[in-house]
């Protein structure tokens, strides 16, 4: 390490990262076109840049496969050969309010576009980047010592469960 250099700020190994994120419509439900389209881009920038690996394990790239199984997020991990790495089921209860929270502040902030003054829809798009970054700090709390991400991959991550077809 060079002098002055601060290890926080290092750059992760080049392995930790995803190059491909599929989503299982059979168990996740099938989107709507809008709510595809929101997948589309929010994969799109997730494989762009992200920080991701799995704790313990140096074998990335990586591969996730996203699920549903008994009402939980099925994280399946690969390495690039497609050979396993882990699958991780995370609970949706945690999730579930900050989502509808947060579908329910994306509603008003596109009303607002609409017909709100700038400073109004400021405040609701600060209050939107707020309730994400919360919701980003949960899903990295909730992976803590199993699956690795840096809090921009976690806010990009969110941003796709968003666009899953929620129920209740």
């Amino acid at each position: 390490m060079s002098e002055g250099a601060d290890s926080t700020s290092m750059s992760p190994p080049a392995g930790n990262r995803l190059t491909q994120v599929l989503v299982d419509e059979t168990s996740l439900g099938a989107a709507s076109a809008e709510a595809a389209h929101e997948q589309e881009i929010a994969v799109f920038d997730l494989i762009a840049e992200n920080v991701f690996g799995v704790s313990g394990v140096d074998r990335g790239p990586y591969r996730l496969k996203l699920s549903l199984a008994q009402n939980r997020l099925v994280f399946e991990i690969e390495d690039e050969a497609g050979t396993p790495v882990i699958a991780h089921l995370l609970s949706l209860t945690p999730f579930r309010p900050v989502v509808a929270e947060y579908q329910t502040i994306c509603q008003r902030h596109y009303a607002a576009i609409r017909s709100a003054s700038p400073s109004q829809i400021e405040a609701i798009d600060m209050g939107r980047r707020g309730l994400h970054n919360d919701a980003a700090k949960l899903l990295q709390e909730r992976l803590a010592g199993k699956i690795e991400m840096d809090f921009q991959t976690a806010r990009r991550l969110f941003t796709l469960f968003v666009a899953f077809p929620w129920e209740g």
